[in-house]
């Protein structure tokens, strides 16, 4: 009887001693704590101290007290704050799609091995983007310039008269133009590294089938590349909703067409740096994150969502 139950309890694992799963999950911690550190102090701590904020209003008398929710509900009736917003909404709508079209173009026409110097091109097409975007803007703008600029230098040796890329009907669309040229380069080189992963056995069953390139183009590349196209939409909305740098900018060449709440992030920087209202800039920050989240969600599971 005991002979036959020892293979039974030779099979058997010995069981792990508690103090030996207790150092493997400290182990892991050890792994991810650094990370867990950084990003509690740099992303959690400063979300919850701008809650904080919101929550408060300083006043010149009474200081500073608590007034709940009053600050959110000042932000959704406020008329600067909601004109910012739908003023980034109409630039995402347009400067969006044909900044990833361009990007898509040349992502694809890299891709394709027909371009001469290929790796000349896309190094060239990449570059504005290593460029500063403080720096960036400083360029366009000088050269936006009707009396000192590129411009101007145009209408007084032609004798035009181009309109004024500075004014208030047209600095939407030159704020547009400098963000275009930035990302552009960007955005061809994540369409460019998902087009590179493909498989080339399926290039081959399509040569086989007789398929040519616009067949291959849309039946192969694009819905190859649909996760790398989502990521960059969510990466330009959000973009969008940030812009902060060009206005901020530009405001200095053209302070009759942009005002200190021309968008959400720079009334937030103006309310806090010019007006002294800390409070009522972190809730105006919180609601726009949350607008970005939602907005950025939404796209999100419309892209990635089965036969979409």
């Amino acid at each position: 009887m005991t002979t036959l139950q020892r293979p039974a309890a030779a099979g058997r694992r010995p069981a792990r001693s508690p103090v030996r799963r207790t150092r493997r999950s400290w182990t892991g911690w050890g792994f991810i704590g650094p990370f867990v550190l950084v990003f509690a102090l740099v992303f959690l701590a400063p979300l919850a101290y701008s809650v904080y904020l919101s929550l408060f209003r300083t006043q010149l008398i009474g200081g500073t007290t608590f007034v709940g929710l009053d600050n959110y509900q000042q932000a959704l009736q406020d008329g600067q704050f909601w004109d910012g917003v739908a003023r980034v909404g109409l630039f995402l709508l347009v400067q969006v799609p044909i900044m990833l079209g361009i990007a898509l173009l040349v992502a694809l026409a890299v891709d394709s091995g027909r371009l001469y110097g290929k790796d000349f091109f896309r190094i060239s097409v990449f570059l504005p983007y290593a460029v500063p975007a403080v720096v960036a803007t400083l360029m366009w703008g000088f050269m936006y310039g009707p009396r000192f600029g590129l411009v101007g230098d145009i209408n007084d040796a032609f004798g035009l008269s181009l309109p004024d890329p500075l004014s208030s009907g047209l600095i939407l669309a030159s704020i547009g133009n400098i963000v275009t040229w930035e990302f552009v380069g960007y955005n061809m080189l994540i369409f460019y590294s998902a087009l590179r992963v493909i498989p080339h056995s399926l290039y081959e069953a399509a040569e086989i089938d007789g398929a040519g390139q616009w067949r291959v183009i849309s039946a192969i590349k694009l819905p190859a590349i649909r996760g790398a196209l989502v990521i960059a939409t969510i990466f330009s909305i959000i973009g969008s909703f940030q812009l902060f740098n060009e206005p901020a900018i530009l405001q200095k060449l053209a302070p009759n067409a942009i005002t200190t709440d021309y968008t959400p992030n720079y009334y937030t920087y103006s309310l806090s740096f010019s007006g002294q209202q800390h409070n009522y800039s972190a809730t105006v920050a919180i609601v726009m994150g949350v607008i970005t989240m939602i907005v950025a969600y939404v796209v999100q599971l419309r892209g990635m969502r089965k036969g979409a």
